[in-house]
């Protein structure tokens, strides 16, 4: 047989294996009907091993891998397919409307000048009351404990990545996020008026400003040294004696603190932006949410992250971000943060939301929300 034989002949094959496929899936509705109706899981125990198991069985000698991740993935489509008949109109919780306008007091980290402030005026306005704090969990601790309604923390830089501190607050505490807010950052080397830049050493700031500066703090062969924010650090530089020390921060505090500017543009990479959330107790959705973030751990088994993210393009549903944090305590085990597009009203994602919800070994639903560029 020459090649376009052999082709005409898989395309056979394929024709014959497609029909079988959406047979397959009749019936998988089928089942997933009958489960409802009679309060059954959609994986008994069991079941799929036993199914791989003579899958491998019957399969020709070298095929016996292939032929179970063949069947595991029909399974897989098979129970995305029985979600959307079980886990219709799933609820994640009580929700209410994110409406900025009336929140009466906002928590952020830093002080006047800091980036967060930024994204704090460019959500609430000028006119709502800030209350500031020295470090990441104390912003949470005022928003849990009622005395804030929303609180701001940045979640990712364009130059660096992610900010591992809020995405660990994120796992351990009981938060929504409401919005992201995208905020360009402009980080200037500043130092007091009667410094000498020549004589500066040390440079402080907050340790991913520092990150995002590193190119021109080498090449002017400056030691970084970190603080918890960056509008503090440039608080700090005004308030010493020393006359060794300089600051990275926005060109808009370093003017309102009166420090002197050396260098308008010390970024390694221009644009650069932070992604900041705002985030609350209460599950509040704005009206034109269209992006989704979930937290789980996987199964501890091969494959276990693949097919999790399986459901996802089996729903026709968009990732744009996946981030792993480390379980304390745990032999490797991970938590998964993972953003896709869409809203909770559409049918699909409903539907998935609940097969995670009852599928995961750990799962929490963390916001239905948009993104303001």
């Amino acid at each position: 047989m020459d090649l376009n034989e052999l082709r005409n002949e898989i395309d056979g094959i394929d024709a014959q294996l497609q029909s079988l496929f959406e047979r397959r899936m009749d019936i998988t509705r089928s089942i997933a009907r009958y489960k409802k109706e009679n309060s059954l899981p959609i994986m008994q125990d069991g079941r799929e091993r036993a199914i791989i198991d003579k899958v491998r069985s019957r399969s020709e000698d070298g095929l016996a891998d292939a032929s179970a991740v063949l069947f595991t993935s029909i399974m897989d489509i098979s129970k995305c397919l029985q979600s959307e008949i079980i886990y219709d109109n799933v609820s994640m919780g009580e929700t209410g409307r994110f409406e900025p306008e009336k929140a009466e007091v906002i928590a952020c980290q830093g002080t006047t000048g800091a980036y967060s402030e930024a994204a704090c005026i460019r959500l609430f306005g000028k006119e709502k009351p800030i209350r500031f704090t020295t470090h990441f969990p104390d912003v949470v601790g005022l928003v849990e404990s009622g005395r804030a309604d929303f609180g701001i923390l940045p979640l990712e830089n364009s130059t660096v990545g992610t900010i591992e501190e809020t995405y660990s607050l994120l796992s351990r505490y009981d938060l929504y996020i409401n919005c992201v807010i995208k905020v360009p950052i402009t980080h200037c080397f500043a130092v007091k008026q009667d410094t000498d830049p020549e004589r500066v050493t040390r440079v402080y700031s907050k340790k991913e400003a520092l990150d995002q500066c590193s190119i021109y703090l080498k090449e002017h062969r400056l030691q970084p040294a970190e603080y918890s924010n960056t509008a503090l650090a440039a608080q700090m530089v005004k308030d010493s004696t020393d006359g060794e020390i300089g600051c990275i921060c926005s060109k808009e505090c370093a003017q309102r603190l009166g420090l002197k500017i050396v260098e308008e543009r010390a970024a390694d990479a221009y644009p650069n932006y932070t992604r900041f959330i705002c985030f609350s107790r209460s599950l509040l959705v704005p009206a034109d949410a269209d992006k989704i973030t979930v937290s789980f751990s996987t199964p501890h088994t091969p494959g276990g992250l693949y097919r999790t993210l399986t459901k996802f393009a089996v729903n026709g549903l968009n990732l744009t971000k996946i981030v792993s944090m480390p379980i304390a305590g745990q032999d490797f085990d991970a938590t998964f943060f993972l953003d896709f597009e869409g809203n909770c009203s559409n049918e699909k994602v409903s539907a998935l939301l609940g097969d995670l919800s009852m599928s995961m070994k750990y799962f929490r639903f963390l916001g239905n929300f948009c993104e303001i560029q």
